[in-house]
């Protein structure tokens, strides 16, 4: 990892926390999709979780390639 980075252990913490976030989001947005503030939920939720996902993996898979 870099040396002022996260380290390993914390990066797979975000990417389970992200994921678990993710589901939840999915589960709300079937169980209770009312109103038109579900968009902007789903719209920023979705964002927020799944960029840290998506950050997280990518760190994870270039610290593992050195």
């Amino acid at each position: 990892m870099t040396r002022f980075g996260p380290g390993r252990g914390e990066l797979w913490f975000r990417l389970i926390v992200s994921l678990a976030g993710l589901a939840a989001l999915g589960v709300a947005a079937v169980v209770r999709p009312v109103g038109p503030a579900w968009i902007e939920i789903v719209g920023l939720g979705g964002a927020f979780f799944g960029g840290t996902a998506l950050w997280s993996a990518r760190a994870l898979r270039k610290a593992r390639r050195r």
